[in-house]
C-alpha cells in the first residue's frame, strides 16, 4: 500500500495530470494543508466520546455545542476540505482535486442522513443548533 501511494504522488508519475499553477496559488495550499490538520485535531478533542466511524447515535451520545462546532455542524468535513484542498494546490493536480470532489460530494450526502439521525435523537434541540450554524460554513 505504501509503495501505491507513494508512486502515486511522485511527481513524474502524475504528471498526466499537473496544471501549471502559480506559486502564490501553491501556497494557499501549504496554508490550507496545516490549518486542516488543526481544525482536524481541534474537533476530534472536541468530539471526545461521541466520535463514531458510522452514521449512529450512541445511548450515551451527546449534542456537542461547543469548540468548533459552535460555529458549524460539521468541521470535521471542513477539515478534510482543507486538507484534500491543500493536497491539490500543492501537488499541482486537477486528477486529485477532482478525486477530493468526489469525496465531498459523499460526504455531503452522509451529512443529510447524518442530521435526520440527530433530529430523531436530540429533537427541537438539534433543530435549533441548525438554526443557528452552518452545516459546513458559519453563519452570519
Amino acid at each position: 500500500m505504501v509503495g501505491l501511494i507513494a508512486y502515486l504522488v511522485d511527481p513524474s508519475t502524475m504528471q498526466w495530470s499537473s496544471v501549471p499553477l502559480p506559486e502564490k496559488v501553491r501556497a494557499l495550499g501549504v496554508a490550507s494543508f496545516p490549518a486542516g490538520g488543526l481544525l482536524l485535531i481541534w474537533t476530534l478533542r472536541t468530539l471526545g466520546k461521541n466520535l463514531t466511524d458510522t452514521v449512529v447515535t450512541r445511548r450515551e451520545h451527546t449534542l456537542v455545542l461547543h469548540g468548533s462546532y459552535r460555529w458549524v455542524r460539521h468541521p470535521f468535513y471542513d477539515a478534510v476540505l482543507l486538507i484534500l484542498l491543500g493536497v491539490s494546490l500543492i501537488a499541482a493536480n486537477w486528477f486529485l482535486l477532482l478525486v477530493g470532489a468526489s469525496v465531498l460530494a459523499l460526504i455531503w450526502m452522509r451529512t443529510r442522513k447524518e442530521e435526520d439521525l440527530l433530529l430523531v435523537r436530540f429533537g427541537s434541540a438539534y433543530r435549533e443548533y441548525m438554526r443557528r450554524t452552518g452545516r459546513f460554513f458559519p453563519r452570519r
